[in-house]
């Protein structure tokens, strides 16, 4: 019989902040490009991604989530892949 009080706890506190974010209930696609985007298509979506991000309540949660996963798709808490990786280069050194 396993032994219940070596399994972890309960995460949905860890969770919480999505059930406030602003990206609830849109469509995956204005956050994560389609095959083969580029150029003005990209820059676009990109900037509607970040709309949305920049009146979230919870955007800043959202980014540290995305970097401290290091999530390699998508805008998460309003920045791209490459700003993320910028941003936890940052973070890093300044800690």
């Amino acid at each position: 019989m396993s032994k219940v009080s070596h399994l972890p706890g309960r995460a949905e506190h860890q969770w919480a902040w999505q059930r406030a974010a602003a990206c609830r209930g849109l469509g995956t696609e204005v956050f994560f490009p389609p095959d083969g985007e580029r150029g003005e298509s990209r820059v676009m979506r990109e900037k509607a991604a970040k709309a949305v991000c920049d009146r979230c309540p919870v955007q800043d949660q959202c980014l540290r989530h995305a970097v401290s996963v290091a999530e390699p798709y998508g805008v998460w808490g309003g920045r791209t892949v490459s700003e993320r990786q910028a941003f936890g280069a940052t973070d890093a050194a300044a800690a």
